[in-house]
């Protein structure tokens, strides 16, 4: 199993600890692949595999990411309940499923840290598919759709597939970001709280295309200088 390093406070909220914790594999993996270490390549080809599956369909993948620190995690000096314990594993899984589709075949990371100056939302993501200065209806729609899903599996299958459109595009995403949203959109007035944030960051892209071309940081994306993927992802 792997490990992770950081502890929760018992002042970090759940959903802050689903991103943080989703960040960590992440940056670890994302680093790894891009690196061509065998464990990260075979992790994410593991992992792509379950993009759009509920988590209880997959038991190989409940050892590959790492929940241990859910478990031991305290807020108000009690453990997690089991509905929150839940709900993180499955927004866990959604997401980092999800990324490992996305970053089949890519030689760069498609999991980017959001920035106020450099969306990374969803909302953002599918707005930069769109041409310049136009809306794309069909894929206005497909976000729209995504945050109308009526559970999570639904959801997981929506994202699936605009995913795959983000991918085609080389178009990044930020998964820890986008983790805690779905830990979030589990609960009782949580998905109107998060489709307000998808809305947001949509025009959020508009706005900061309005100010001039994107300009990333290479420091925020370990692999810029790396090679293009090969043929490590036929595992």
């Amino acid at each position: 199993m792997t490990t992770t390093t950081s502890a929760s406070t018992s002042t970090e909220s759940v959903v802050d600890l689903v991103t943080r914790l989703a960040q960590e594999h992440l940056g670890r993996w994302q680093h790894g692949y891009l690196s061509d270490d065998a464990k990260a390549v075979g992790a994410l080809a593991r992992l792509r595999r379950g993009a759009g599956k509920p988590a209880v369909q997959l038991p190989d993948l409940w050892y590959l990411i790492d929940t241990q620190p859910l478990h031991t995690a305290r807020r108000n000096n009690r453990p997690l309940s089991e509905n929150e314990l839940a709900r993180a594993e499955d927004a866990l899984h959604t997401a980092l499923t999800l990324w490992a589709l996305h970053q089949q075949s890519r030689g760069t990371g498609m999991h980017q840290t959001h920035r106020r100056e450099r969306p990374r939302g969803l909302g953002a993501a599918v707005h930069r598919l769109m041409p310049a200065n136009d809306i794309d209806d069909s894929l206005r729609k497909r976000l729209v759709r995504a945050g109308n899903a009526p559970d999570l599996t639904t959801l997981a299958q929506r994202l699936r597939d605009i995913v795959t459109l983000l991918r085609r595009e080389d178009v990044p995403l930020d998964y820890a970001l986008l983790a805690g949203q779905l830990y979030q959109w589990q609960w009782p007035g949580g998905a109107d709280r998060v489709r307000i944030a998808w809305g947001r960051s949509f025009h959020a892209w508009q706005d900061h295309r309005d100010h001039g071309p994107e300009q990333d940081n290479p420091a925020d994306d370990p692999s810029a200088a790396l090679p293009a993927a090969t043929d490590k992802d036929t595992l």
